[in-house]
């Protein structure tokens, strides 16, 4: 048996919490300082972890070593088991040749790229962030973003800036998940739950979700776009708001971004119909006038294509470019549209029969569900209790094996043979090898820090600032995102954190826990791997720093306000938000 101590060196809280800083301290510096790749970064601070738990809070080999597995384990089932297939499923429209009739049933809805962001960067985006994450519509949107004629810096800082709202709820709202799962670990709450957590950010994050659009016309076309676009902005934004809280709070928080997204384009698709810009911005136009404002040269080397970027449609008028410089209109049938839009159909349509109470508790007994205790666990917590160390294997009902289920009828439908989605299905997981590694030390980290009792230090000390850690709970997120680049990973490093300083300092578990995730997803568009990917899409490896400086001012500003929210909502004024306080 193995208890947890606060201050395990020098009878020192301070220089407890220092050496429990340690493995964020390392991976921090090797993210962020010297720019390591994120799976190694990762795996050295893991081993730093070990070393911490073993050397300096006396946590016995055998149960640290348990503990970075039991971790690891999370980190792949259910977290990387949702993105793997989530990602396998996009990959099988991009194979069948469906994704590219998708980007331009999007790019006929308006020839305005201040609309085209929203709808893109904003509303697909955050579909993608639902069903993907981990930079996928970063990835994805900046590319469609340049073939409708976006320069390159605006199209990366357009699809940083609209990955923000949606990223708590993404790959149907693993964040949240891994929260639920790290925080009631540590607590006893009965509001650490899934739908608890879900429903408060639910009542945070769709506050930006309001706002981003309207940045987003700003970044594409200054004060001029918001003069004219500012209807559309404010129509999606307010559509996608109130979508993503009713869904995260009353019907399912997995869902909650598939819901706002949908709700959000069509919200949009039907006030085109009665509503148009005053002056359309094209993607000629909106060239054009760059060129004045950097010089015919500078321009020159922005027009290149970008490696690996499709440039299949050239402008908004949907032409296919050929070799001799001659264009074509590309006519795509219903049928292939709809086909296009099936994958994402299917996906709500499975999910929302798994939401049914009577189906959840049939799925939530065995033979479907295991609930087990990890065997070479035993740990106590500094008073004494035991720390719950249980392993949820829902292999049936879990987000991931449900997305199998849709890929496999999106196969069917789409008209994919068994060996070429099997095929692809291989290729995702080469693809991602990385990430994962990534994420399975990262949650290996964290369990071994919360395990030893590292967390439970850290949270002691910054509980120490009382009342005011209320305003530092939402910047704890946000460098926890931008450091690893995951919201999820975030949850992992600080979510038992906040709940630890939360009590101490006596605010409340269930707000802190969720100011983690809503600051974090401010700290996305800043992160070196979402930077990475974005620069690596359009063409500007290397140039990072440049589209860096675009969305810093941005992430800050948001940031400022989330950190105002969360004050607010700790204190009478907007403390009726909070569930159960």
């Amino acid at each position: 048996m193995f208890q947890q101590d606060l201050q395990p060196v020098g009878d020192s809280l301070a220089l407890s919490a220092l050496c429990a800083a340690l493995p964020l301290l390392t991976l921090f510096v090797l993210l962020g300082g010297l720019r390591m790749k994120a799976w190694l970064a990762g795996l050295i601070s893991l081993a730093v972890s070990l070393v911490v738990a073993v050397a300096l809070f006396g946590m016995p080999v055998g149960q640290s070593v348990v503990a970075a597995v039991d971790g690891a384990a999370f980190g792949f089932f259910p977290i990387l088991w949702i993105v793997i297939n989530a990602i396998w499923v996009y990959n099988l429209t991009v194979a069948s040749g469906h994704f590219d009739v998708l980007r331009r049933s999007f790019e006929k809805v308006s020839p305005d790229q201040r609309i085209q962001a929203i709808i893109i960067a904003f509303c697909f985006g955050a579909l993608l962030e639902a069903l993907a994450g981990f930079g996928t519509p970063v990835a994805i949107t900046v590319v469609m973003l340049m073939a409708l004629g976006f320069r390159p810096i605006k199209a990366a800082a357009v699809a940083l800036i609209a990955n923000t709202a949606p990223v708590a709820f993404g790959a149907l709202a693993t964040p949240v998940v891994t929260l639920a799962q790290v925080t009631s670990a540590v607590s006893d709450d009965p509001r650490l739950t899934v739908d608890d957590l879900g429903g408060m950010v639910g009542r945070q994050t769709p506050i930006l979700a309001v706002i981003v659009p309207l940045i987003l016309v700003f970044v594409v076309d200054g004060r001029r776009g918001v003069r004219r676009t500012w209807l559309p902005a404010l129509v999606c934004g307010l559509a996608f708001g109130v979508a993503q809280f009713v869904a995260a709070n009353f019907i399912s928080v997995p869902l909650a971004d598939i819901v706002a997204s949908l709700v959000g384009a069509a919200a949009v698709v039907l006030l085109l119909r009665v509503w148009s810009p005053s002056e359309v911005l094209t993607a000629d136009q909106a060239g054009a006038e760059e060129d004045e404002r950097v010089g015919a040269t500078a321009a020159a080397g922005s027009r290149r294509s970008p490696s690996g970027v499709s440039t299949s449609v050239t402008s908004s008028t949907g032409r296919a470019a050929h070799g001799g410089g001659s264009s074509e209109v590309v006519h795509d049938s219903g049928s292939d549209v709809l086909k296009a839009y099936a994958p994402y159909l299917i996906i709500i349509a499975i999910f929302s029969v798994i939401s049914i109470p009577a189906v959840v508790e049939a799925l939530a007994e065995e033979p479907f569900t295991y609930v087990f205790t990890v065997p070479g666990l035993d740990v106590l917590n500094p008073a004494g209790d035991p720390v719950v160390t249980e392993f949820k294997l829902n292999w049936l009902p879990a987000a991931g094996t449900l997305m199998i289920f849709a890929g496999i009828l999106t196969a069917l439908i789409l008209r994919i043979s068994p060996a070429r989605a099997l095929k692809t299905y291989v290729a995702t997981y080469v693809e991602l090898r990385s990430a994962i590694a990534t994420v399975m030390a990262v949650l290996g980290l964290a369990y071994v820090m919360n395990l030893s009792g590292q967390t439970t230090t850290l949270g002691a000390l910054l509980a120490g600032t009382g009342e005011f850690f209320v305003v530092l709970s939402p910047i704890l997120g946000w460098i926890g995102v931008a450091v690893t680049g995951s919201d999820t990973s975030a949850n992992a490093l600080f979510g038992a954190l906040q709940v630890q300083a939360a009590r101490e300092a006596g605010l409340d578990p269930l707000l802190l826990a969720s100011a983690n995730t809503s600051g974090g997803v401010l700290g996305k568009m800043v992160s070196p791997q979402n930077l990475a990917i974005a620069a690596a899409a359009v063409g500007m490896a290397g140039r990072e720093g440049d589209i860096f400086r675009k969305v810093i001012g941005w992430s800050l500003g948001l940031l400022a306000l989330m950190c105002v929210l969360v004050a607010l909502q700790s204190t009478p004024i907007l403390g009726w938000m909070v569930p159960g306080a």
